[in-house]
């Protein structure tokens, strides 16, 4: 009997780690990553332009209006669950919307937009990723709200829901408008 109970300390060991590391994993609110770029101003953007769809944007294009800055990619399958509210946002007269199309080539994404609805007032291409670690972007989909000064005022990551857009992103867009008197 002794020899039995000997052989379950190292189950219920494994099953306690097992469990800890279970709540630790599924515990993470994966959307409010820290930033270190929290009102810090936006990176200068390098963007190549996206085939039919105008020029890219560039720093000084997010200054001025409140603006998010969404990072996409044709590739990305929560991209794509994210999309229907993009182009909800997308239209919206208080809001600028930007894109940057990560790690695809300017055709795909472009041809990716065509076949699916393009949201952005803008958008460019950054394939090889160096804006994108401007941003500190850990994975696509994110999303970047800028003030009208061109300061980086929020950071979400993960797709953008109608339960995002409606209790964190809109109460922020609101908020910075009224800051400044807009």
């Amino acid at each position: 009997m002794k020899n039995r109970l000997l052989l379950l300390i190292p189950l219920a060991a494994f099953v306690a780690i097992a469990g800890f590391a279970f709540k630790g994993l599924t515990s993470l609110d994966q959307s409010s990553l820290p930033s270190n770029l929290i009102d810090t101003p936006a990176p200068e953007f390098d963007l190549a332009d996206m085939p039919g769809l105008g020029p890219a944007f560039t720093r000084e294009d997010v200054v001025g209006e409140v603006t998010l800055v969404n990072v996409f990619g044709s590739w990305c399958v929560a991209c794509r669950i994210e999309h229907p509210m993009l182009l909800e946002i997308g239209p919206r007269e208080d809001i600028r919307l930007f894109g940057i199309n990560w790690m695809d080539e300017p055709e795909r994404g472009a041809k990716w937009l065509e076949e699916h609805g393009n949201p952005y007032d803008r958008v460019g291409n950054d394939m090889a990723g160096r804006n994108i670690i401007d941003l500190g972007v850990t994975g696509a989909p994110e999303t970047f709200l800028i003030d009208r000064a061109g300061r980086i005022r929020y950071r979400h990551t993960g797709p953008i829901t109608e339960e995002v857009w409606k209790e964190t992103l809109l109460p922020k867009v609101r908020a910075l408008k009224a800051e400044s008197g807009a």
